[in-house]
């Protein structure tokens, strides 16, 4: 079953067409990566599906629910999270502290319970801060629990960036580029996370990368985009020879 799908849509800046008629769907449980050039139309897809570009042509359904002209914090009450490729960390905080600031869509006690510290204030930050001790442990970030993150290397801060999103408990997990300047033991590591988040926690990912050998292993489908179309939409091995595919990526023959 679907959970997310996209019908013709459409996205233009200044009338330069950066989606042109997009229609795919990703299943539940699914690995999907978005692959293509640069200037395909990847990152204009994800604002699309997060509510950051508004003023879009054709239909975005997160189970059944149209989220076309949905702000991105309703999305993200729906369930939507995003692993950014500039990371969206606040740098003199904590790891901790940035894992609970993903925690934002799940608090229910107003102001005033905070403010004064009433008692289900206290439960729910202790329930906050439990789940928050749970990802540092899926993530094996307990050695930089209490650092502020301007002193961690770039790849602890990509993992922690992942750890942001899921905090959030998505139902849909968007990743930008997760081992963008990451080494290749740093790549790796990633990957086994990716991988555990399928199939320990359940969740559907959909990433993009621009490193084919890793989204090839990994992924469950694959949509590529050229020029803000989709020219090929499948499983990896059915993509591997694919003469559009190759054409678009090498920008010449299949042969080069």
């Amino acid at each position: 079953m679907a959970l997310l799908e996209l019908d013709n849509v459409g996205l233009s800046f200044s009338g330069v067409r950066a989606l042109d008629g997009v229609n795919f769907a990703i299943e539940a449980g699914a690995l999907h990566a978005v692959i293509g050039p640069n200037g395909a139309g990847k990152s204009s897809l994800f604002n699309c599906i997060s509510g950051i570009h508004r003023h879009m042509e054709g239909r975005v359904w997160l189970d059944g629910k149209d989220l076309t002209g949905v702000g991105p914090t309703r999305i993200a009450h729906l369930g939507v999270a995003r692993m950014f490729q500039n990371l969206a960390l606040f740098e003199h905080l904590t790891v901790l502290e940035n894992l609970l600031l993903g925690r934002h869509t799940r608090y229910r006690t107003g102001l005033l319970a905070n403010l004064f510290w009433t008692r289900r204030a206290r439960e729910e930050e202790i329930r906050h801060r439990e789940k928050a001790e749970e990802v540092i442990d899926f993530l094996d970030l307990e050695h930089f629990r209490w650092m502020p993150v301007a002193v961690l290397p770039y790849g602890i801060r990509k993992r922690v960036e992942l750890g942001r999103a899921l905090c959030m408990e998505p139902r849909l997990l968007l990743l930008d580029e997760p081992t963008a300047g990451l080494n290749q033991e740093e790549t790796e590591d990633m990957a086994n996370h990716l991988l555990d988040i399928r199939h320990e926690l359940g969740v559907t990912q959909v990433l993009i990368g621009h490193e084919l050998r890793f989204v090839m292993d990994l992924a469950t489908q694959v949509t590529v985009l050229d020029r803000g179309r989709v020219i090929a939409n499948g499983p990896p091995a059915s993509l591997r020879e694919d003469a559009r595919v190759l054409s678009a990526y090498v920008g010449g023959t299949v042969a080069a």
